[in-house]
């Protein structure tokens, strides 16, 4: 998929396994930012060997899938759908979504998020797209809105972001 938004070309593309490092180096900046991530960096500690791992898993199972942004070359950001093992549970999976802080706002976001829509609805294994997101992170909770994700719980005070502040998970879904 071709996007231009803002006179900024990107496309969307499946991973390939040399993306590792850039997908890798994005991970590591996002979370360095620590406001919407639940690991701290000193608890991301993922070597690029084991990224390269963790990528060709996701490309040999037909039930999961890694997108990625990518503007004259370089990787902009990136989406990740890894479904349930279990039986009862192998219809459904969760994304997790992550865009260099310096290509946020041109709809990067959204365009990985309608893409791992579409390869949903195309993928027979695939009936429910889940998601976990901050209480306070209220941008991406109106885009998963906007694309149609409904709240369907709320885990109080999830996270405890220091001595005295706690912040909600809220559960998000959308039926393929």
């Amino acid at each position: 998929m071709s996007v231009c938004k803002d006179e900024v070309k990107y496309i969307i593309r499946p991973v390939k396994l040399e993306d590792a490092e850039a997908v890798l180096d994005i991970h590591h900046s996002v979370i360095a930012e620590g406001e919407y991530f639940i690991k701290v960096s000193e608890e991301f500690t993922r070597t690029l060997e084991q990224q390269k791992e963790w990528i060709q898993k996701i490309i040999e199972n037909e039930k999961d899938t890694l997108m990625v942004a990518e503007i004259n070359g370089e990787i902009a950001g990136w989406i990740v759908f890894l479904s349930q093992d279990r039986k009862r549970l192998s219809h459904t999976g969760s994304f997790g979504l992550m865009i260099n802080k310096n290509y946020r706002g041109i709809g990067i976001g959204r365009n990985l998020v309608t893409a791992l829509l579409d390869w949903a609805e195309k993928n027979p294994s695939i009936e429910k797209v889940s998601l976990g997101v901050y209480s306070t992170n209220h941008k991406a909770i109106s885009l998963y809105k906007s694309l149609g994700f409904i709240e369907e719980g709320r885990k109080i005070k999830e996270f405890k972001m220091n001595e005295n502040e706690y912040v909600d998970d809220i559960l998000m879904y959308k039926l393929v």
